[in-house]
């Protein structure tokens, strides 16, 4: 059996779509810093590991192959990252799908992706939040209950036994004490598990995700710099989930063990590639499995949906003004609630950018 079928026998299909989930989230990828201050040490950066999926699933099963390309061609505006919106009265804007890593493949954008950057007068991202310590410390405690469990429950005395023993081992391997998690909510510990530890390793020594960069650029260039949404808004809609699927997505994914690196790999070259269509067909036939369908449809409406619509309607003001450049995660932009469908339906015309 391969690699790539093997990792089915460890995890749920589930997961990973939380995984991919999480690459939409901009604040929690924030919170991939607090490894700093829980982690090993490290002498030096690890290197990154794992391979890409897909291209071993084409040459190992081509059928399975054909299946996902099949599904993901139907996927509405699932190729490209960069999108033209064009509305009368107002100069063009564009929208560009970001990946919120550090890898330096992610934060080199595409020529075209570069030329309109370099034009645009105003640059939004999802939340400028990140971009100010104060501010985000002020976030993370105007609601502790999104972030800790605050009276006596912890995060153990919602496991069994055995999957407590599953969780502190998992920690224990990534050189988080245990007990410094004890009071975290799941989605916490999860955006730091949820990450190869060479891109936690980047972070930690101070290298921006992509999102990041563009803000820090754009101030430095003296462009104006807006936000689409608040570090409490995603947080928010994080925490909205039921608990049950957020602890089972922590298990899952600890269980996942290096498979992680495989996954992040595979979604970075799709990324590259701008098949963003591609992502969750990848899932569904590398990891043939049940999955709680009802729970991820309520965390597709919560952390996509519902979030693009928000998105939009804050939009308007700096596309009105126009030459805004908006970047967003890349996986906001497909499908028919996806903001490309979502910007046309506004009254925008939005066109590929090649």
């Amino acid at each position: 059996m391969t690699r790539t079928l093997a990792l089915a026998d460890r995890t749920a299909l589930f997961c990973l779509k939380l995984l991919a989930g999480l690459n939409l989230l901009f604040f929690l990828s924030f919170l991939i810093v607090l490894a700093m201050a829980t982690g090993r040490a490290q002498a030096e950066a690890i290197a990154c590991a794992g391979v890409d999926l897909m291209e071993k699933l084409e040459k190992d099963d081509p059928a399975a192959y054909a299946k996902a390309r099949q599904e993901a061609d139907a996927v509405l505006n699932g190729k490209g990252v960069l999108w033209k919106l064009e509305k009368e009265g107002a100069q063009p804007s564009y929208l560009f799908g970001t990946f919120h890593l550090s890898d330096p493949r992610v934060v080199t954008l595409p020529a075209s992706a570069q030329a309109a950057y370099d034009g645009a007068g105003t640059v939004v991202i999802e939340t400028t939040d990140v971009l100010d310590p104060a501010r985000m410390m002020a976030a993370m405690a105007s609601d502790p209950e999104l972030m800790m469990f605050t009276g006596s429950e912890t995060l153990t005395s919602q496991l069994s036994a055995e999957d407590a023993e599953v969780l502190k081992k998992g920690l224990d391997a990534r050189g988080i004490p245990p007990a410094s998690a004890a009071k975290m909510k799941p989605w916490m510990l999860l955006a730091m598990v949820a990450v190869p530890q060479c891109e936690v390793d980047r972070r930690t020594a101070g290298k921006a995700i992509l999102d990041v960069r563009l803000a820090q650029d754009a101030t430095a260039a003296g462009k104006e710099l807006g936000s689409l949404e608040t570090a409490a808004d995603q947080l928010g809609a994080m925490a909205s989930l039921p608990m049950e699927f957020h602890m089972q997505g922590l298990l899952d994914t600890i269980r996942l063990g290096d498979g992680i690196d495989d996954m992040t790999e595979t979604m970075i070259r799709l990324y590259q590639q701008g098949d963003v269509g591609m992502i969750m067909p990848m899932f569904n036939v590398v990891m043939p499995q049940a999955e709680d369908a009802a729970g991820y449809a309520a965390f597709e409406e919560a952390l996509i949906n519902r979030r693009n619509k928000g998105m939009i309607a804050n939009a308007g003001p700096y596309l009105d003004k126009g030459n805004a450049f908006l970047a967003v995660g890349a996986l906001h932009l497909p499908g028919p609630e996806g903001l490309v469908e979502g910007f046309r339906k506004a009254g925008y015309a939005v066109t590929r950018v090649p």
